[in-house]
């Protein structure tokens, strides 16, 4: 079917197309037998390395379990401070004061502009310097720090954009009933460009999870990737097993919270298409109810 964007293709086209898709899965099938005959000339399918995830559950009890809780605390940690710490500063760069606008412009720009790594090891010096608390607990409190930082900078950024990308009209006719900037973006522009920034939102805390692997590479923190060396020392050097195992677990914790902020989206798209405002009353007058259109 032929739209604006997209022609049917002809007969020739579609022979093209079946000739390319036929030639992409051959290199890719000869591939994937180039690296699976690699593995087993490395002995890594060897069924003595794979069976340890599946008859003995010590593995799963006293390795990846335990690195998955902390992942998701580390994790969680951080979702719960960047989330609204990122929203505030993206509502501080829409500030019509320039003395709170370019401050946290500053902060946003300056976060965002180190490596994520690099904040978590300063964490770490600072925390080990400066503070008491315990080393046990330290590499936890580094990458919740790191990542904070980083993804609340990122976060104020899609927020900023979020609000940026409505019709300049839903500003104009909230003040134009008498609203102050700061209602306006709270009860007009924020629930408008919700399920404006919710991809990128979801995007980022998938991001926050994988990153917390960075706190178990360089600063001891016992995470789920962490946990392969534990694995590989006790069971016969399954790196490549153990790796896969580890994979198909984070992809499988990220999947679900695609899905779960899937069915949100979904939830607010089907939503009311216009949201009720109350406005207080002034000067003795009534109170009044408009209709922000949203813009989803």
């Amino acid at each position: 079917m032929s739209s604006v964007l997209y022609d049917t293709p002809g007969p020739r086209a579609k022979r093209r197309n079946v000739i390319y898709t036929i030639a992409f899965l051959s290199v890719l099938g000869l591939a994937a037998w180039w690296i699976l005959a690699a593995m087993a000339e490395k002995d890594q399918l060897a069924a003595e390395k794979w069976t340890p995830f599946v008859t003995d559950s010590r593995v799963w009890t006293t390795y990846l379990l335990p690195g998955l809780m902390e992942t998701l605390k580390a994790a969680a940690l951080s979702i719960v401070i960047a989330l609204p710490l990122g929203a505030l500063l993206g509502i501080g760069r829409l500030s019509d004061h320039r003395w709170v606008r370019v401050p946290v412009g500053a902060v946003v720009e300056f976060f965002r502009a180190i490596p994520v790594l690099l904040l978590m090891m300063f964490a770490a010096a600072l925390y080990r310097e400066f503070t008491t608390i315990s080393s046990d607990f330290r590499p936890l409190y580094a990458v919740v720090t790191g990542l904070v930082l980083y993804n609340a900078s990122v976060i104020a950024e899609v927020v900023r954009a979020g609000v940026l990308s409505l019709p300049r009209g839903q500003g104009d006719a909230a003040e134009a009933l008498g609203m102050r900037k700061g209602q306006t973006m709270m009860y007009v522009l924020l629930p408008q460009a919700v399920t404006v920034m919710l991809p990128a939102l979801v995007s980022q805390l998938v991001v926050i999870v994988k990153d917390t692997a960075l706190g178990g590479a360089m600063l001891g923190f016992a995470e789920l990737l962490s946990q392969n060396r534990q694995i590989t020392a006790n069971y016969g050097a399954n790196t490549i097993a153990t790796f896969t195992v580890i994979a198909l677990i984070y992809i499988v914790l990220n999947a679900i919270i695609t899905n779960l902020a899937g069915r949100l989206e979904r939830r607010l798209r089907q939503g009311k298409k216009s949201t009720s405002v109350k406005l207080p009353a002034q000067a003795g007058a009534a109170e009044v109810k408009t209709d922000a259109v949203s813009g989803a």
